[in-house]
């Protein structure tokens, strides 16, 4: 079944070649020339690739931020590294945009565009507002192209720690800090969910996910440019609360699954998913239990003992380390050894 759906994704119109080769034909000519001297083994490395008016051409490699000379070598003197400069900048956004500015104006509230392969391009610029809402923004100064990277099997260690016999799971929260890999470990573990477990004896089951920002699914143009399995449903581009209250209406879903955790309202709507019997999977940035016991909607959820499973990354040993699961009644660890 998995073989079937992996073949499914990669006939889809809009499934992923090569990340980093996606993402050059949205540079501007100049920009590109440099990144495709990049070797083909520290493109894989890359995460972000940051473009700022009048300063160097920046990236993030290894969960570190270095800049790039001309010739596409990496560096940390930023005297050596390329200047961006504001045709860069205009003729990227043009190139992102599809040189229609108002075609994307939903997402420029948002301050984001996401673009085919899931991957996501952060704005910043001169905040236009009307009705003292966010109406666009002008005058673009920087762009952070984010590159989605699916790393399947990331979760398969400690899976069995979030399966709860006979055919169902623990709620399970994420805690990481920025850019430790729990985007990418939630993802994963959807996949898994929804598509079912043999080895564990593990169906699938039927998993809503509410993807605000598009980082989960990727939905571009109606497809999921990540693997979320095939028992999943997504709702793009809206808020938690809204969301998760729309997938308990309409799809009857046994898993709710939501990224960053942020409002006081997110924890309302998972009470809500929890009296009609719906399991939960969501993530939250932070360093450790103590780190969220800080913040008081957090530290609400923690006391009540919602979640019943809690894993903590870090990039200790790289991106993604786990560093603990926790039974989240005890906080006690229920790992014997590293996963």
């Amino acid at each position: 079944m998995e073989e079937q759906m992996t073949s499914i994704y990669k006939n889809n119109l809009y499934s992923k070649s090569d990340e980093f080769e996606q993402i050059l034909k949205y540079l501007d000519l100049d920009l590109s020339n440099i990144l495709k001297k990049i070797p083909l083994l520290t493109r894989k490395r890359i995460e972000e690739i940051r473009l700022r008016i009048g300063r160097p051409l920046a990236i993030n490699y290894d969960g570190k931020d270095l800049f790039l000379k001309p010739n596409g070598a990496i560096t940390e003197n930023i005297y050596d590294a390329y200047i961006v400069n504001e045709k860069n900048i205009r003729n990227t956004f043009q190139l992102i945009s599809n040189y229609s500015v108002y075609a994307f104006e939903e997402e420029l509230r948002n301050g984001f565009i996401t673009v085919n392969g899931g991957h996501r391009i952060g704005i910043t610029g001169k905040v236009l507002y009307r009705n003292n809402n966010i109406y666009t923004i002008k005058e673009i100064s920087s762009l952070n192209i984010r590159i989605a990277r699916e790393k399947k099997g990331v979760s398969d260690k400690i899976i069995k720690y979030v399966i709860k016999k006979p055919n169902t799971i623990y709620n399970t929260l994420i805690v990481s800090p920025p850019q430790c890999g729990k985007t990418t470990l939630l993802r994963d573990l959807i996949r898994n969910l929804s598509n079912g477990i043999p080895r564990l004896n593990f169906y699938g089951l039927k998993i809503g996910v509410v993807d605000e920002r598009t980082e989960i699914a990727g939905i571009y143009k109606g497809y999921p440019q990540n693997d979320v399995g095939f028992r999943t449903d997504v709702l793009d581009s809206c808020r938690k609360f809204e969301g998760m209250m729309l997938l308990l209406r309409s799809m009857s879903p046994n898993i709710i699954a939501t990224d960053e955790l942020g409002e006081e309202k997110d924890i309302v709507a998972i009470h809500q998913a929890l009296k009609a019997g719906v399991k939960i999977i969501s993530t939250v940035h932070g360093e450790s239990i103590n780190d969220l016991l800080t913040r008081p909607y957090l530290k609400q959820i923690l006391k009540e003992n919602i979640f019943e499973r809690i894993i903590i990354l870090s990039n200790r040993k790289g991106v993604g380390t786990v560093e603990d699961i926790m039974d989240g009644k005890t906080y006690k660890s229920i790992i014997k050894k590293e996963v």
